[in-house]
């Protein structure tokens, strides 16, 4: 069994999931390019408008990728749940890259003999809290008060 590395390893509370599928890699990319650094909640949203085609990226809906990523997308989500770490807070990185070359036989060649191929990896890193935030925009406020 081969391991594949991962794009980057967070240094913060993270769950991963890392699959194979036969799905496009350049609409895989398309995909991971528009969900990475948002919310998990607002990437479940958009990927559930484009798999029931309410929503669409340059006019395509990518049915099958969605689905895929959907699906491992969930599965990454069931990773964090087990690991303990807070849903509302978590940020989704997320890469594709091409797969191994499968050639399959076929009589002269029709319609081609590679399979489409895409390995994929799904990383949910949790964010700061808020609250911390919260506290250094009020002491920048408080300063700027305390100076005028």
């Amino acid at each position: 069994m081969i391991v594949m590395p991962y794009t980057f390893i967070p240094d913060k509370d993270h769950a991963k999931a890392y699959v194979h599928l036969k799905i496009s890699t350049k609409s895989a990319q398309r995909i991971c390019a528009v969900i990475r650094k948002k919310p998990l909640a607002r990437v479940k949203r958009l990927l559930d408008d484009l798999n029931a085609e309410r929503r669409s990226l340059d006019g395509k809906y990518y049915s099958k990728t969605v689905a895929e990523i959907l699906s491992a997308l969930h599965s990454c989500e069931k990773n964090a749940e087990h690991r303990g770490l807070e849903l509302s807070r978590l940020m989704v990185h997320a890469s594709a890259h091409q797969g191994p070359v499968m050639r399959r036989r076929r009589r002269k060649s029709a319609f081609g003999n590679k399979m489409k191929s895409t390995n994929l990896e799904i990383i949910l890193v949790q964010a700061p809290e808020k609250r911390a935030r919260d506290e250094k925009a009020d002491k920048k406020l408080k300063q700027t008060s305390d100076a005028t």
